[in-house]
């Protein structure tokens, strides 16, 4: 999909997605390699985004996995239309159990689910299985399986292998562990807190209108905020919120009554909340 570094770097800037040189390497490398990509990170940050950009530079199709605790193999790969089963079934009394068993059991009456949608598609295909790590342990051996070959065993009508391997990109949050099996098999990539450089045009790139100065005042403020001991740092989702925020209010300018008038915009947790509103200085950003 991408000829090289700087290739990948240009056209994720074009769809709105500003890449650092070490995102946009191992992007590269992991469509050059076909190997799938883990992203890794606090929230808020851009894994999910980065695989939405990937799909729109490349003109491919965007397969997402949510996962969360209790996900399973139907819900991740495929199963089967009981209702219409019984109903075809119900249609076909006169017939013997093998003519019935191998109607039921075919294309028509099979509802691919994303691993195996991923899988089967002849486009260009980009499979996010986001929030791996909220998955259970058992849907990472699925994971394996599929990753390692992509193929999919459906015992009824056999092995099904990708014709075309889809770029694949795994997020998670580290609240597990994940396994070595599992990782092993992916290239690697942590996107942590942008540097302020990169926040800035961030913020002048998603929030059309905003001044440099109050950009630049809005960066800071957040970094503060980063080093200060949080129950959760502001993401850079929620600086982009809170730049819109400002505009919203008519703010050109930060001073204490409009920062802490609006905290709630970038912590979301009340002691957060009055732990910034008493160590904030904004004379120091």
């Amino acid at each position: 999909m991408f000829t090289s570094v700087d290739d990948v770097s240009a056209r994720l800037a074009e769809s709105g997605y500003l890449a650092s040189p070490a995102v946009a390497t191992t992007v590269f490398l992991a469509d050059r390699l076909g190997k799938p990509l883990l992203v890794e990170g606090p929230a808020g940050v851009g894994k999910t985004e980065l695989a939405k950009a990937v799909a729109q530079v490349a003109g491919a199709r965007l397969v997402r996995l949510q996962c969360y605790e209790g996900v399973d193999e139907s819900r991740a790969l495929y199963e089967w239309n009981h209702a219409k089963q019984l109903l075809r079934i119900s249609a076909g009394r006169d017939e013997s159990w093998d003519e019935t068993r191998t109607d039921i059991f075919s294309e028509e009456f099979l509802l691919p689910r994303p691993l195996l949608t991923a899988i089967r598609g002849d486009e260009p295909t980009v499979l996010l299985i986001d929030e791996t790590d909220k998955a259970d342990v058992e849907v990472e051996g699925l994971l394996l399986e599929v990753l390692s070959d992509f193929q999919v065993t459906v015992p009824e009508l056999g092995t099904i292998t990708a014709t075309r391997r889809p770029f694949v990109v795994l997020t998670s949050n580290a609240s597990r562990e994940l396994s070595e099996a599992l990782r092993r098999r992916c290239l690697f990539l942590h996107i942590d807190f942008p540097q302020e450089e990169l926040e800035r045009r961030i913020v002048r790139l998603k929030v059309p209108g905003i001044e440099a100065a109050l950009a630049e005042s809005v960066v800071r403020v957040i970094g503060a905020l980063r080093a200060m001991d949080l129950r959760k740092a502001p993401s850079v989702a929620e600086t982009i919120d809170w730049a819109r925020t400002l505009l919203a209010l008519g703010a050109t300018t930060l001073d204490a009554n409009v920062v802490r008038d609006s905290l709630g915009v970038i912590l979301k947790h009340q002691d957060d909340i009055l732990k910034a509103g008493a160590k904030l200085d904004l004379d120091a950003v």
